[in-house]
């Protein structure tokens, strides 16, 4: 296989720490195995990441922009689903 033909991965980082993954980059592999490796040496090199996933950029379905009316105006009205409607009990960190 060139390198022409290798596949473009998504790279998310959970930072040592950390609650979530946070999208910090892209990169080309053969395969995903490579593709972990590769994100690992470009970027961990720090030793601040304690989890890594690579997930092939063609398996990402994302909403397109014309639809944000459509798919996030019906929740406006219902601020019982916000956050900021609950009151967090002192000494509770993270939910």
């Amino acid at each position: 296989m060139s390198k022409a033909d290798w596949q473009l991965y998504e790279v998310f980082i959970r930072p040592r720490g950390g609650l979530d993954h946070k999208h910090v980059g892209s990169l080309h592999a053969a395969d995903a195995e490579m593709a972990l490796q590769n994100a690992r040496d470009v970027y961990t090199r720090r030793g601040e990441g304690q989890s890594i996933w690579v997930v092939p950029s063609a398996a990402i379905t994302a909403s397109e922009p014309e639809q944000r009316d459509s798919l996030f105006e019906p929740t406006a009205g219902k601020i019982y689903r916000h956050p900021t409607f609950y009151k967090v009990p002192d000494g509770v960190d993270n939910l």
